[in-house]
Formats: C-alpha cells, sequence, structure tokens
C-alpha cells in the first residue's frame, strides 16, 4: 500500500477527475491517492466520482485557502 500524491491546482472541472481517471494505471488495490484542487466544484465532483466508481472518499477537506485535499483508497 502506498501513499501518492497529484497536483490539480489550477485546473477547472472537469479536469481535476480527468487527471485522476488518467493516474489510475499508477494505482494498485488498497493505495490512497492524495488530490490537492482549487476548483469550486472537486469536492461534489470527487465525490459523485467516487461513488459511480465504488473507490473510499477517505476524506475532502478544505484548507482555508479554497484548495481541497481528498484522499481516495484505491
Amino acid at each position: 500500500m502506498a501513499l501518492k500524491e497529484l497536483n490539480c491546482l489550477g485546473l477547472k472541472c472537469p479536469q481535476p477527475i480527468l487527471k485522476v481517471v488518467a493516474f489510475i494505471p499508477n494505482m494498485e488495490e488498497g493505495d490512497i491517492l492524495e488530490v490537492l484542487a482549487d476548483c469550486p466544484s472537486f469536492p461534489s465532483d470527487i465525490q459523485a466520482w467516487c461513488n459511480r466508481t465504488g473507490k473510499t472518499l477517505m476524506f475532502c477537506a478544505d484548507d482555508g485557502t479554497g484548495a481541497n485535499t481528498a484522499q481516495i483508497q484505491f
């Protein structure tokens, strides 16, 4: 199990989700992907994507500056 990071700062919908999808080949079962994004719709988008794909959204938190950090378990 590994923690991998994906920086999506500055990208707007739908690019952060598309970047997550493109990163899937780098993930193994049990890995955690930490995504940093400042798109306003990212929290709801990543929750919907996890619900559709069966991935576990461990958390999605705003850091107070408009950026969100999400951890997704694969």
